[in-house]
């Protein structure tokens, strides 16, 4: 395993896997290695000693820290001054603040904050070539050049290496309410959340846990919160009256959402990304042949747990619209079932391009998602 010290180090550890015709793989807290195909032949290069905040300014509301910065020291560090991340990322005890963008990681908040691509700033990384460079920059107000920081996130690792990215905070919310419908029948619970969206009531996050609960999130000042939770009481009156819950008693059930943590933990796991007004016709079959399932991003994301099928999985989202990710799974399945939902041919004419301007050479394709990684 390759240990950097510093940027120089990366760029010729680069350099020496091009003239060697090796491959890298990237990692952080190592807390998705296990994402993929198995027994990828590469050597890894650990982000381990890029650990660290660099710069932080609450007042400006930014942040820059090394890539290898844990998400739980960067979540203390920004909650002492009541900021939070808005698209509330979330992760595996170690997981990494570079793994988090290179993942596209977000959490309940999503569905209105937007995901990490809408709050990375800027980055700092060494490509394929094994030259350093820089994009974005270190504020908000920025409109020069390429978009760069949107290409990084959800790369897995195949453009470049991050060693140091800036991220935009906002201020905590004052006050949080759950507001919760219990025993609601499916067809109802995605009625409600699509319903709850289309209020002007400034929805933080809605969630709904099959058999158990509907549960949709107001954040803001008192008064405001007050008003909203009137307003949709109102609104949604014939679903009935739901229970209102303070930030402690509902913490566990947005919990349980995340990464499908209420699910099963034997069968494999997937993650549909899928319309929300579509979402219940394409889940509906899948529940039938014995799959499990939560719906976060009021519908948009269905975390399933469902043994076998893989095919009718990715057909019922495609159908609706969407793409299927199969996100935990034994190593015998990962070997033969690609993570990543496969590309329509132009889609990913055009992603090969985007990885070849990085990585000429495919020093990062590590065949980590069973597409051949000197195919190119």
């Amino acid at each position: 395993m390759h240990e950097p010290q510093n940027i120089e180090e990366i760029s010729s550890i680069v350099a020496d896997a091009l003239s060697g015709g090796t491959r890298l793989e990237i990692i952080g807290g190592g807390t998705r290695v296990d994402f993929g195909a198995p027994g990828r032949a590469a050597a890894l290069l650990s982000l381990k000693a890029f650990s660290g905040i660099i710069e932080y300014d609450p007042a400006e509301l930014v942040l820059t820290a090394r890539a290898g910065t844990t998400l739980a020291e960067l979540n203390a560090a920004v909650a002492a001054k009541n900021q939070g991340f808005a698209f509330e990322p979330w992760g595996a005890e170690g997981s990494t603040i570079g793994g988090i963008i290179a993942g596209g990681v977000a959490g309940a908040r999503r569905v209105s904050a937007g995901s990490v691509r809408d709050h990375l700033l800027g980055f700092e990384a060494v490509s394929g070539r094994g030259e350093p460079f820089r994009a974005g920059a270190k504020v908000v107000k920025n409109v020069t050049g390429y978009d760069l920081p949107k290409l990084l996130c959800g790369s897995w690792g195949r453009l470049a290496v991050m060693t140091e990215v800036t991220l935009k905070l906002l201020p905590r919310p004052p006050e949080r309410l759950t507001l919760l419908w219990r025993g609601l029948a499916d067809e109802a619970g995605f009625a409600l959340m699509r319903e709850a969206m289309r209020q002007p009531a400034d929805v933080a996050a809605a969630s709904h846990l099959p058999g158990q609960a509907t549960f949709i999130r107001l954040d803001g000042f008192g008064p405001s919160v007050a008003a909203r939770r009137a307003l949709l009481t109102a609104a949604l009156s014939r679903y009935g009256a739901p229970e209102a819950l303070g930030e402690p008693e509902a913490a566990f059930l947005w919990a349980a959402c995340q990464g499908g943590a209420a699910l099963p933990p034997e069968p494999p796991l997937w993650r549909l990304s899928l319309p929300p007004r579509q979402a219940l016709a394409a889940i509906t079959p899948l529940a039938e042949l014995g799959g499990h399932y939560v719906a976060d991003w009021a519908g948009g994301l269905i975390w399933l747990a469902l043994a076998g099928h893989e095919e009718t999985i990715r057909t019922q989202a495609e159908i609706a619209g969407g793409h299927a990710t199969l996100a935990r799974a034994p190593a015998e399945m990962r070997a033969r079932i690609p993570a990543l939902h496969p590309q329509l041919p132009t889609i990913e004419a055009l992603s090969r391009r985007v990885r070849r301007a990085f990585d000429p050479l495919c020093v990062f394709e590590t065949n980590r998602f069973l597409d051949a990684a000197n195919a190119d």
